[in-house]
C-alpha cells in the first residue's frame, strides 16, 4: 500500500513540474523577481540612497509591458548567480557577459549593452597603452568574465604585473586606485568610461580596450519550464530596440549607442 502512495505522490510531483511555467507563475503573481547587485554603474547604482541605472529603467519598461510589478532582490555579485539557481528571483539584471562556459547553465536574453573589457587606471599613472600593466598591482572582480580576461592577457606579457587583486564589488577596487593600492582595474568599456566621466581628476580610461568583443546579456534559469518568461523578455527587449526606448536609454546612461545582434549563438570567449 504504502509502495502505491509513493508511486502516486511522485506521478504526481511529475506532473505539477512538467505544466510548470514560470511565465504563468509571474503572470498570476502580478510580479517578477530580479536578482542584481548594486556596485556596478552605470547598469546598476546606489545614487543618493537610490537604487538607480540603466537596468532600472530596462526593468521598468519590460514590466509595464508586461503588466506586472518589478520586485529588486539586491546582493553581492558573487551571490546573484547562485541566488538565481536556487529560485530567489525569476531573472537577473546584473548584467552578466555572455560567454559559452555561462550559456551551459544559464538562458541569456537578447544583449542589452556590448561588454568588451578595457582598463580603468589611476588619472595621473603611467599607464597609457594595456601593455603598461606589466610590473604593476591591479585589479579585477571575482568570478566575472572580466577578470579572466585580464588574467589571460597578464600572462601574454613578458614581465606579468606584480598582483591582480580580486574584489567582490568594482567599487571596492575604484577605491584602491583613489587610495594608491592599485593602479588599474579590467571592467567592461561602458562601465568604465562612466566611472571615468564622473571623475576625470582620478581616472581615466586606458584605450585601445584589450578584451575580446563580447555583449551583456541578462541571464535566466536554463530549464524548460523558464522558456516562455525569457521568451517574452526577449520579446520586449527586441520590440526596444526597434522602437528607439534601448538606444535612448544607452545614450542616457553611456553617452553612446551600441551595435548589438539580436542574439548571441556562439560567444567569442
Amino acid at each position: 500500500m504504502r509502495k502505491h502512495l509513493f508511486a502516486a505522490a511522485a506521478l504526481c510531483a511529475s506532473a505539477v513540474m512538467a505544466h510548470a511555467d514560470a511565465l504563468d507563475d509571474v503572470m498570476a503573481a502580478g510580479v517578477m523577481k530580479v536578482g542584481t547587485e548594486t556596485a556596478f554603474a552605470p547598469f546598476d547604482f546606489i545614487d543618493a540612497g537610490t537604487h538607480t541605472g540603466l537596468n532600472m529603467d530596462v526593468f521598468t519598461e519590460i514590466g509595464k509591458d508586461m503588466g506586472v510589478e518589478i520586485e529588486w532582490i539586491t546582493l553581492d555579485w558573487t551571490g546573484v548567480l547562485p541566488g538565481l539557481e536556487a529560485g530567489r528571483f525569476d531573472v537577473v539584471a546584473g548584467p552578466a557577459t555572455i560567454t559559452a562556459e555561462r550559456m551551459k547553465r544559464y538562458r541569456f536574453s537578447s544583449p542589452i549593452a556590448e561588454a568588451t573589457v578595457a582598463l580603468l587606471a589611476c588619472a595621473k599613472c603611467d599607464i597609457e597603452t594595456p601593455e603598461d600593466i606589466a610590473g604593476k598591482a591591479i585589479g579585477g572582480a571575482t568570478g566575472t568574465a572580466q577578470l579572466a580576461q585580464l588574467q589571460e592577457f597578464a600572462a601574454t606579457l613578458d614581465t606579468p604585473p606584480t598582483s591582480i587583486s580580486e574584489y567582490v564589488s568594482f567599487n571596492e577596487s575604484y577605491a584602491d586606485i583613489a587610495s594608491g593600492r592599485i593602479e588599474a582595474v579590467a571592467n567592461s568599456l561602458p562601465n568604465i568610461a562612466f566611472v571615468a566621466s564622473q571623475r576625470p581628476e582620478v581616472f581615466k580610461v586606458v584605450k585601445p580596450a584589450f578584451g575580446t568583443p563580447t555583449y551583456f546579456g541578462y541571464p535566466g534559469r536554463i530549464e524548460p519550464e523558464y522558456a516562455t518568461l525569457m521568451d517574452k523578455i526577449d520579446e520586449i527587449l527586441l520590440a526596444m530596440k526597434a522602437d528607439g526606448r534601448m538606444a535612448e536609454l544607452q545614450e542616457k546612461w553611456f553617452g553612446t549607442t551600441f551595435d548589438m545582434p539580436d542574439y548571441i549563438t556562439e560567444p567569442n570567449i
